[in-house]
């Protein structure tokens, strides 16, 4: 990992609707558009190049949605979805400068945002179909493989992390991360770690049976969609790492309760997290 360089061009000073972003010594470029003004992007000189992109929005249950596409002529394909139904409103777009990418290539890109968003499991994918990967020769995969870390980069620098795995410490990762616990009543076993977008409990920990009368509605309405979605089964076990907003968030889905998580979550040792910010901020 080293430092990278980032130039950004907020169109008309609006940052909730067009925003280019490019690397230095990258021939790639990255654009942010609002739905609403997919009619000015198609405006542009490049918007019509070959590129992939991805239009992300909620689903009936508030969750986060991604649809990964790939095309020859990006603006042409774009406004095609403006029939969709309204599950999207933010479209990024990925395109070469020189335009050098060709339909082989953006076939390759498309299957394999597609899978790593899949592995994240951070959205949930609209796409019905999984995307065929292309054949490209050795040369090709090299400078698409490259041209996916960087893309990945802007993508997640714009606010959209569906390609970023959950496992990913928020600390330097030559460091081990530090494991938080919580044991509390109705059978609560949980572990989990702080990342850089908010806290993860980690697979097979278990939550609460229960819920307490006083707990927010809202807190008992996403315990109840993680059930219903299979993030958490049968037995109260989560069936894999899920990331929540806040260690407090985390904290009361486990506890059945509503919760301070820094205080609640502690290392083996009985630190709270409250107790290790302090230390560090002195």
């Amino acid at each position: 990992m080293f430092n990278k360089t980032i130039q950004m061009f907020i169109f008309e000073g609006n940052p909730n609707g067009r925003i280019m972003c490019e690397l230095s010594n990258w021939n790639g470029r990255v654009y942010k558009i609002a739905r609403s003004e997919l009619g000015l992007f198609s405006s542009r000189s490049d918007a019509n190049n070959t590129g992939i992109y991805f239009l992300f929005g909620k689903d009936e249950t508030n969750k986060d949605t991604v649809y990964i596409g790939e095309a020859e002529k990006v603006s042409d394909r774009l406004k095609q979805h403006l029939n969709d139904t309204n599950y999207w409103n933010d479209c990024i777009a990925v395109i070469s400068k020189d335009d050098l990418l060709n339909k082989a290539h953006v076939k390759f890109l498309e299957n394999k945002f597609y899978n790593l968003a899949l592995n994240s499991g951070r959205f949930v994918i609209i796409n019905s179909t999984i995307p065929t990967l292309s054949s490209v020769s050795e040369y090709d995969e090299a400078m698409l493989e490259e041209f996916i870390d960087n893309a990945k980069l802007l993508v997640n620098t714009l606010g959209y992390k569906a390609f970023e795995p959950i496992s990913q410490p928020s600390n330097n990762a030559n460091h081990d991360i530090e494991l938080f616990y919580i044991k509390a009543a109705r059978g609560a076993d949980a572990i989990g770690y702080i990342v850089s977008d908010g806290f993860v409990v980690k697979k097979d920990s278990v939550i609460a049976a229960s819920t307490t009368p006083s707990m927010s509605e809202s807190l008992k309405r996403l315990r109840t969609n993680l059930l219903s979605d299979g993030t958490i089964d049968s037995t109260n076990t989560f069936t894999k790492d899920f990331i929540f907003t806040s260690p407090s968030l985390a904290a009361a889905v486990v506890m059945g309760r509503n919760a301070n998580g820094r205080i609640e979550w502690k290392t083996s040792e009985g630190t709270t997290i409250k107790q290790i910010e302090e230390s560090q901020s002195e």
